[in-house]
């Protein structure tokens, strides 16, 4: 819709500014009574070279739609007012139509790589790993609905100076048969006791560090032992993604690049953007400290290993854009690496983009592996799970399929207790307010859905027919909603936020209720069929959002 009367905009600015341009200006009204779609004309004073209000009357004059019933002038806002009948039959059989395919972008975009989770190997899936791995997944599902083809990349943490220590931990206080019987949970254990140890114990460093270097360098029971925790740990994680619906297209972690590092040192070397600093050789950058690429003894770090991810990334799938959903804390690393990127002269480090977020904290402190400091998310899914089981053996107990019902509510409750906030913020660890479900919920939004499902089940209609009369006044505020799901898919990607799909699914679930609760649908008289059409194009957007967030929608609660 927005695209339509942009273009009728346009014309009224006789094609001075684009549909484009006019589309990104175009914005809602904070109350229904200044209209259902404001234009600002303050930025576009400069360019006319007349006030603002001026050209809003201009705009008013000359504008004509079908699509709009009346255009009113507020100082440099165009407010418009929607024809209520024609926008409400244009929206409602298209959703129709199209179903699960409304609001998606069909032009192809090309591949976008998204690098998230990452979890560090032979440590447990805790809490803190929840952030980059709900984000990224709702992201790449959300640059699919915008029409990219999206390559998950889990670039695991199966490489550095903790695999020295876990080896020295595992030879003075590790048993095969305890952990092969529980891998993760005795691998932390043994982790946490070394540095228990080492605190009182200086030596232990030392004696990590050659145990890293003899892996490095290729010793066959350190490899051995590194591939033992590699694959155990993998199996631990797999079950929890398993869980989470979550799938990968490459578990390529830190050191599938370790034969990759010296070719690109090598053209650092040759493109002359290495310095010798103290020993040590970093390229150096404008308003930033030096990135470090290898230490005095000529080890590689994180920065070498991320630039030939890169590179390898950027010749493997040709993307269009690269996003690394990694915690705020690496902001620096990573305009860092960006900027040595284009400094080698790749053209495409603009399409490279960072993609922060807040941590979760535990009594306001960041959760530390090494102390042992951590919540598991195996447990708080367990306990998810079991909360959304008792609920419905409470509410529900013939439900069919319970367990699987549980799973999906549990579940959705946890992404969502993390995707309705903004992403930058960080967010207090709470068992109790995550296991709520009611109010700003995931469990409301599938409530809500279920409720539709269940209605139109029993009404069993296949025919719709839309007519905005049928529905009556309080359907308006929700064929707003559903008009604007495309542009909320857009700005999501656009700005990298999938909190703005949760909030706007929680408002069209809080609008739809409040219509229900004042409106009957399965009536016999010919207001039927459009609010049944009315409530299948609710429960289609709804779905539909859930799905983006990476959430399941089972039809009964």
């Amino acid at each position: 819709m927005n695209t339509q009367i942009a273009k009728r905009i346009a014309v009224a600015l006789n094609n001075e500014l684009s549909v484009n341009d006019i589309q990104k200006l175009l914005e809602k009204p904070k109350n229904m009574d200044l209209g259902d779609v404001a234009f600002p004309c303050f930025t576009l004073a400069k360019k006319f070279r007349k006030p603002p209000h001026t050209i809003a009357i201009e705009i008013q004059n000359n504008l004509s739609s079908d699509l709009i019933q009346e255009v009113q002038v507020l100082g440099g806002y165009v407010n418009l007012f929607y024809d209520q009948p024609t926008i409400t039959h244009q929206v409602l059989s298209q959703i129709v139509k199209e179903k699960n395919l409304y609001g998606t972008q069909q032009e192809s975009k090309g591949n976008i790589v998204l690098d998230f989770s990452s979890p560090n190997i032979a440590k447990p899936f805790s809490m803190g790993h929840l952030r980059s791995t709900v984000i990224g997944n709702a992201l790449a599902n959300i640059a699919e609905k915008n029409g990219y083809q999206a390559i998950r990349i889990n670039h695991l943490g199966d490489w550095g100076t903790q695999f020295g220590k876990l080896i020295v931990a595992y030879r003075k206080w590790g048993y095969q048969k305890t952990i092969e019987a529980a891998p993760i949970e005795e691998l932390l254990k043994i982790y946490v006791k070394f540095h228990e140890e080492a605190e009182q114990d200086e030596t232990l460093n030392e004696q990590a560090r050659s145990a890293f270097k003899a892996l490095e360098d290729g010793d066959e029971e350190a490899l051995a032992l590194w591939q033992w925790f590699r694959d155990a740990s993998l199996e631990e994680f797999k079950t929890i993604y398993q869980l989470l619906g979550i799938n990968f297209d490459s578990f390529a972690g830190e050191a599938f690049y370790n034969d990759k590092m010296a070719a690109v040192v090598k053209e650092l070397k040759e493109k002359e953007l290495l310095v010798q600093s103290d020993g040590a050789f970093v390229v150096e950058i404008d308003n930033m400290p030096p990135c470090l690429i290898t230490k005095t003894d000529g080890a590689t770090l994180y920065a070498t290993r991320d630039l030939a991810a890169a590179i390898y990334r950027n010749q493997q799938y040709g993307p269009k854009k690269i996003f690394y959903v990694v915690g705020h804390e690496q902001s620096l690393h990573f305009k860092q690496l960006f900027n040595v990127i284009e400094k080698m002269g790749y053209d495409w480090a603009k399409d490279l983009q960072h993609v922060p977020f807040g941590m979760i904290l535990k009594d306001g402190k960041k959760m530390s592996t090494r102390k042992g400091k951590i919540v598991l998310l195996a447990d708080v899914l367990k306990e998810a799970i079991a909360t959304a089981k008792r609920n419905i053996e409470e509410k529900n107990p013939n439900l069919v399929d319970k367990a699987n019902v549980a799973r999906q509510v549990g579940v959705g409750a946890v992404i969502f207790n993390d995707l309705k906030n903004d992403r930058l913020h960080d967010i207090e660890f709470s068992i109790e307010h995550m296991m709520h479900f009611e109010g700003e919920t995931g469990p409301y939004i599938q409530y809500t859905f279920a409720r539709i499902s269940s209605l139109l089940e029993k009404a069993n209609e296949h025919s719709y027919e839309v007519s905005f009369e049928a529905l009556g006044e309080q359907a308006w505020p929700v064929i707003l909603l559903l008009e604007q799901f495309p542009k909320v898919i857009a700005n999501a990607f656009e700005q990298a936020d999938p909190s703005q799909i949760a909030k706007y699914a929680l408002q069209l679930a809080r609008q739809f209720n409040k219509y229900y609760a004042h409106n009957k649908v399965l009536v016999d008289d010919n207001q039927r069929t459009s609010r049944l059409a009315f409530c299948q194009c609710v429960a289609v957007v709804l779905k539909e959002s859930l799905a983006l967030l990476g959430i399941a929608a089972p039809k009964k609660m």
